[in-house]
């Protein structure tokens, strides 16, 4: 077994967290008290980093004494929120927020929990830090954006476990009782044998930011950050993660073993919008020859589906539906659905107080992965292996990390970024 695959196994093996997550908020409120109260370190105050401070917060006997962001204007923005909502447990002094390219280490160090929640191009780094500090973690997906990051993220986890650090990850369908009970019945034989699963983020796009008078191109890069690889590693590794994470999960844990595929821009075409594509579909086989596919779309007005579908040799299973070969619904979630981005920072907490083991880097740098493989067999045309993907020596991060340095692609004179082009070349 590799490294990559150890949390994955122990996982399927403890089974269903589903009714357990249901009664750990009351053993937490049994356990919290002054004496053990767990400081909390904010590394990327976006809005996803609120959020997930707020999620932890939400945890009895927390308290964020540090946060730290790239930009400063984000943390007092991120901070003011916070405190507005949380009053008193919120402990950070202008002394204990940082801001900058290190800011994290500063955070990292004065915290027993780091929430890592910038943009995936930075968690290699913040994650092994974070590791090599002795902190427990909760870190979002995706953990990476090329074979180096997640190479970096495999021996960080190892690390982990050996210094007995907990690790949760945003990965939040893992901990979400819908999935998981229709997981269970898969499991159980409800589906017969699995065939296929199709999986989908098909929505509208997200947010663009313009570029300002004195702007040097590391901050635009920087404040742009979706629309370049070496930060967000295209939507299909950003966003795409949660449904192919799904595909991984619900086809007894395996990851693909190559892919093939096709992709391009469309609608999203411009000078605001990097080098990224707007559309991806993907191919994955797995070892035993069963199959994923992928489609990942960034266009408006049409068609949307963010969810997947795992078809099997007597029925179709979807999250919280089964139905038999016929169409007709032989089984139905009834009951209430929990939520699952506060149950992973329930679950982080309760396995810090009990000190049991829990580590999802691994699977999440899996699922992650699963997605770089994808990206990497859009942008080339060819048929790339897991094997390739995970040993590529592609390191998209700038060499230099500072405001006047040169980050990734640069525009040309129309201000245009190159964007990959099948068959012409080897971005990946």
């Amino acid at each position: 077994m590799n490294a990559i695959q150890a949390d994955r196994r122990a996982f399927l093996k403890a089974g269903t967290i589903a009714a357990a997550a249901s009664t750990l908020p009351s053993v937490l409120h049994a356990q919290a008290g002054g004496s053990d109260e767990i400081k909390i370190a904010l590394v990327g105050c976006g809005g996803r980093g609120s959020g997930a401070a707020a999620q932890s917060l939400a945890v009895p006997g927390t308290k964020l004494v540090a946060m730290a962001d790239a930009f400063a204007d984000n943390l007092e923005g991120a901070h003011n929120q916070l405190k507005g909502q949380f009053g008193d447990r919120i402990d950070v002094p202008q002394e204990r927020r940082f801001s900058g390219f290190d800011a994290y280490k500063h955070a990292i160090d004065a915290a027993d929990v780091v929430l890592l929640c910038t943009p995936p191009g930075f968690r290699p780094a913040h994650f092994e830090y974070a590791v090599q500090q002795g902190k427990h973690v909760f870190m979002e997906k995706p953990v990476a954006v090329d074979g180096p990051g997640i190479r970096k993220v495999i021996e960080a986890a190892k690390l982990a476990d050996q210094k007995k650090l907990k690790v949760v990850c945003g990965l939040q369908r893992r901990y979400q009782k819908s999935y998981l009970e229709t997981l269970k019945r898969i499991e159980d034989g409800a589906i017969g044998d699995y065939v296929s699963s199709q999986v989908y983020w098909v929505s509208g796009g997200v947010w663009v930011r313009d570029r300002k008078d004195g702007m040097s191109e590391m901050e635009y890069q920087m404040r742009n950050w979706y629309y370049f690889n070496w930060i967000c590693g295209d939507h299909i590794t950003e966003q795409h993660v949660h449904n192919l994470d799904v595909g991984n999960w619900f086809n007894k844990g395996q990851h693909p073993v190559k892919a093939v595929g096709m992709g391009g821009r469309t609608k999203r075409v411009g000078k605001n919008y990097g080098e990224i594509y707007d559309h991806f579909y993907v191919e994955y086989t797995y070892a035993d020859g069963s199959v994923m596919n992928a489609q990942a779309r960034h266009w408006d007005n049409v068609w949307s589906r963010v969810s997947e579908t795992i078809a099997g040799s007597t029925g179709t299973a979807y999250p919280g539906m089964i139905k038999d070969r016929k169409g007709k619904v032989v089984w139905r979630f009834t009951g209430q659905d929990n939520n699952p981005y506060d149950t992973e920072h329930v679950v982080l907490y309760d396995h810090i107080r009990s000190d049991t083991p829990i580590n999802n880097a691994y699977y999440t740098a899996e699922s992650t992965l699963t997605a770089i493989l994808g990206r990497m067999a859009c942008y080339t045309g060819g048929e790339v292996t897991w094997d390739q993907a995970l040993n590529s020596t592609l390191d998209t991060m700038p060499k230099v990390l500072a405001w006047d340095a040169a980050p990734g692609p640069k525009p040309g004179p129309d201000g245009m970024y190159p964007c990959p082009v099948p068959g012409a070349g080897t971005f990946a």
